[in-house]
């Protein structure tokens, strides 16, 4: 459990107590999150080799897949909305979590390979 809260906060695998990203990002200024290269508490490398966070993209198309259709449940079989207005709905969600993911996968991806 403990793994799991680190990954949403975003903590060095390594240490547990600095961050991987120095901004988290604002979707809405069009500003990705950015990156350290290392960690500034225990020095640790982030991106191991050049292209390591290819895999990532895997990660965050999953996480958006899931949201996606946990919107399309929501929405359209519990919420009975119409098909346009769901579509609408989940091309929201997709935009606005679009930071987070970018995030979440590349932290997936660097406590996958720690």
């Amino acid at each position: 459990m403990n793994t799991i809260i680190n990954i949403l906060k975003g903590t060095c695998p390594n240490c547990e107590e600095g961050s991987i990203f120095k901004t988290k990002g604002n979707i809405f200024l069009l500003r990705m999150p950015k990156m350290n290269e290392r960690c500034k508490t225990c020095n640790h490398k982030f991106e191991k080799e050049t292209g390591f966070f290819f895999g990532a993209m895997f990660v965050s198309y999953a996480l958006a897949v899931a949201e996606m259709i946990a919107s399309l449940v929501l929405f359209w079989m519990v919420m009975d909305l119409s098909p346009l207005l769901v579509f609408l709905i989940i091309a929201a969600i997709a935009f606005v979590t679009s930071t987070f993911n970018f995030r979440l996968s590349r932290t997936i991806w660097i406590y996958l390979f720690n």
